[in-house]
């Protein structure tokens, strides 16, 4: 497991101007070790500075079992990816403040795809949670781009 110290994304957040946008988001893929199958999960916060001039990640990646059946209803991954998402999102409400802030899920909102299934489900469970408009693809870069290529740097 890769882990970041929250405090830290906690202090550059304070520490950025108000203009500065956060965007939160994570990813996930199925695979399989020892006749197992698991999920490695990537979350990524950005921090755009000042709204304008390039950015900071920071994010984690993590592997734990995974519990679905079917690999084309793959629900239980993709709603994990969802609560870590809000749980980052709610660790750093309190410093956010009146920021401009996003959280974007990798969920593709076209029936060919499994990520459809958890697409109304997901996006209910961060208004509810969080407060928050949750965006889906293709406008959802946060989940799809950031934590997508976190993942590989992570894992060096």
């Amino acid at each position: 497991m890769k882990q970041f110290d929250i405090n830290e994304v906690k202090e550059y957040i304070r520490q950025s101007s108000p203009e500065s946008k956060i965007y939160l988001g994570a990813d996930s893929e199925r695979t399989r070790h020892d006749k197992v199958w698991w999920a490695d999960y990537t979350v990524a916060i950005v921090v755009h500075i000042d709204g304008k001039h390039g950015c900071k990640i920071f994010g984690y990646h993590v592997r734990e079992r995974d519990y679905d059946q079917k690999r084309n209803r793959p629900s239980i991954r993709l709603m994990t990816e969802v609560y870590k998402v809000s749980e980052i999102f709610l660790e750093l409400k309190d410093v956010i403040e009146d920021r401009h802030v996003e959280i974007h899920l990798d969920l593709n909102p076209q029936e060919c795809y499994a990520s459809n299934q958890v697409v109304q489900q997901a996006i209910g469970y961060i208004r509810g949670t969080c407060d928050v408009e949750a965006l889906i693809k293709p406008d959802a870069f946060a989940a799809s781009y950031a934590a997508d290529r976190l993942k590989f740097i992570l894992n060096r």
